[in-house]
């Protein structure tokens, strides 16, 4: 059927094609992100929250069951089958639309798709924002690899699922326009900004179709705000900032030192953070219980149930001050220990209840109404959200469009100031860009520069290959398996740790035919250290059009860079500025 429909779209003209694909990718992608979120759903309101009716012993037993037993499933398929469908998908998915062209593997996808119910409908302190984008743009991706096109042209459908995915998530098109559009492909006036807007739409439609017309949060009206609220915005907007700084810096702390303990196997530190988290969640359920007669799951899963409440109606400031300081702990436990989830959720909840908790302290000062209370929750929201993904646009829309209220636009926009600013003068960078620099990502290497100047002030290791083929052995049986075994034109040949020099793939060829040794060109090298404007040069001077990388130090082969590398990074960036959708 897909060859049929290739077969089809490759007849339609161009601007009709892009249309009917981009249309594809974004129904598809929306129908998976809201299968996603129903099955969540299910998960969650058939084990914790059917759990919590019960008594306190069934609750507790049912609650440690499901939490426990659906991370160490989780902790199974991540170590096993897909690591980099751990976390939240963000970075991962970043990473692949840059370096890979959109390609996402269809085992990622699957992999998220199912670790994510489990972790997140399991109980754990993760949101579903993120993996949404990941699976949804997975889904993309694949589906145009089904529809014929080839995997360095995934782009296009990777963006516009991502922008699909996080509209079925938050019913938030706009946000979800800027989102894709500054954090993944880091450009507003980019050429993708057509198919990711209908794809936006498309994910929207797919939400009220499928699952609900109004946003994953309601929302109270709250009116104008009066002068004291903008009095006390700076500083619930600093404080929900250093909340979401806190975050970022432990849960990466936590991460990298997880990584470290060798004696604890992969698959059982997520269920050690499952653990941490379903000892805070339950405390706070029970004492809430016990206080006030509601229990409060806030702590397990996204959390909306209780910032729903924070949003709609009075809410205790001592209760926010328990579920803030409860859901950080949690949260930072679960993500740090390399549970499979996002924190677009957990970073709004903690903005909210900061400004619930802060609106609480100050109401015993000042006289303060239930809509202070929630127009400072919702300022809280956004700057949290701000400080951590640091794209404030995305921030402003997303509580914009949750409540409809045009007067909280001045105070989310000041709000807005303030967590930038703060999060600049203690995280160099967002929580997503941090991640793939503890992953040995330097952000210059996975982002082209705008420019052609830039560009060639990159240094060369931004497009070595450091994992080359190298013939380590001239004879006869050596160079016919490495024949054999790889497809490429040239090899660098070092022998006994001496570079010898390139042997080219006919020459080799000959040399076997003939049974003579082989002649080998000389291996022009540089330093990794040297701009890709000084490789231009290396490479015409080469006669196989391959440069060697060589340690300045110790004098030995540690990469090569070709001519075609230089060339695809080259295409693929003018692709990215010059084409049209």
């Amino acid at each position: 059927m897909t060859k049929t429909l290739a077969r089809y779209l490759r007849k339609l003209p161009k601007k009709t094609r892009s249309i009917v694909l981009t249309s594809l990718y974004g129904i598809t992608a929306g129908i998976a992100a809201v299968a996603f979120h129903k099955s969540i759903q299910f998960v969650f309101g058939h084990t914790i929250e059917h759990f919590s009716t019960f008594s306190t012993r069934t609750f507790l037993i049912g609650s440690f069951c499901t939490i426990i037993g659906s991370s160490l499933i989780v902790g199974l398929l991540l170590s096993n089958y897909c690591k980099d469908a751990a976390g939240s998908g963000i970075p991962q998915l970043k990473l692949a639309f840059w370096s890979d062209f959109g390609h996402v593997p269809w085992k990622v996808t699957w992999v998220k798709f199912i670790a994510g119910i489990l972790s997140i409908g399991g109980g754990c302190s993760l949101g579903r924002e993120g993996p949404s984008v990941q699976l949804a743009s997975g889904v993309a991706s694949n589906l145009a690899g089904l529809l014929g096109e080839p995997k360095q042209n995934r782009r296009h459908a990777a963006s516009s699922g991502a922008a699909a995915g996080l509209a079925a998530a938050f019913n938030t098109p706009l946000a979800a326009i800027t989102f894709v559009l500054e954090e993944i492909v880091q450009d507003l006036n980019s050429r993708f900004l057509g198919s990711v807007l209908l794809d936006s739409v498309l994910g929207a439609f797919a939400v009220h179709a499928l699952s609900e017309k109004h946003p994953a949060l309601e929302i109270s009206a709250v009116g104008s705000p009066d002068w004291l609220i903008y009095l006390l915005t700076p500083v619930v907007a600093a404080a929900a900032a250093l909340v979401g700084v806190l975050f970022q810096k432990t849960s990466i702390g936590l991460r990298a030192t997880t990584r470290k303990m060798n004696r604890i196997p992969a698959w059982i530190r997520p269920a050690i953070g499952a653990l941490i988290a379903w000892g805070i969640a339950v405390s706070i359920f029970l004492f809430t219980k016990a206080e006030t007669g509601q229990g409060h799951l806030g702590v397990f899963g996204v959390g909306y149930e209780d910032l729903n409440a924070a949003l709609t109606s009075s809410f205790s400031w001592k209760v926010a001050g328990l579920l803030l300081i409860g859901k950080l702990i949690a949260t930072i436990a679960c993500y740090g220990m390399g549970g499979c989830g996002g924190i677009f959720s957990p970073a709004l909840f903690l903005g909210g209840m900061t400004g619930v908790l802060l609106s609480g302290l100050f109401g015993l000062f000042v006289d303060l109404t239930p809509e202070a209370q929630i127009t400072l929750a919702v300022v809280g929201m956004s700057s949290c959200l701000g400080a951590v993904v640091r794209a404030p646009v995305t921030g402003i829309l997303i509580v914009f469009e949750m409540t409809n209220e045009f007067y909280l636009v001045p105070a989310l926009m000041l709000g807005a100031l303030i967590s930038s600013a703060v999060s600049r003068q203690f995280c160099k960078y967002n929580f997503y860009e941090e991640l793939l620099e503890q992953d040995g990502h330097q952000l210059e290497h996975v982002i082209p520069p705008r420019d052609l100047k830039s560009w060639q002030q990159l240094p060369v290791s931004a497009i070595a290959n450091f994992s080359p083929v190298i013939i380590k052995d001239l004879s006869p049986e050596v160079l016919s398996e490495v024949l054999e075994a790889f497809p490429y034109l040239r090899f660098p040949v070092v022998v006994n740790k001496e570079i010898k020099g390139v042997i080219t793939r006919e020459e080799a060829k000959e040399a076997l035919e003939e049974q003579r040794e082989p002649e080998l060109a000389p291996l022009i090298i540089c330093a990794p250290s040297q701009s890709i404007r000084e490789l231009q040069y290396s490479l015409i001077e080469s006669a196989t059009g391959l440069v060697g990388l060589v340690d300045p130090g110790a004098k030995r082969l540690i990469g090569i860079v070709t001519l075609h590398d230089l060339l695809r990074r080259e295409v693929a960036i003018t692709k990215e500025y010059t084409d049209d959708v």
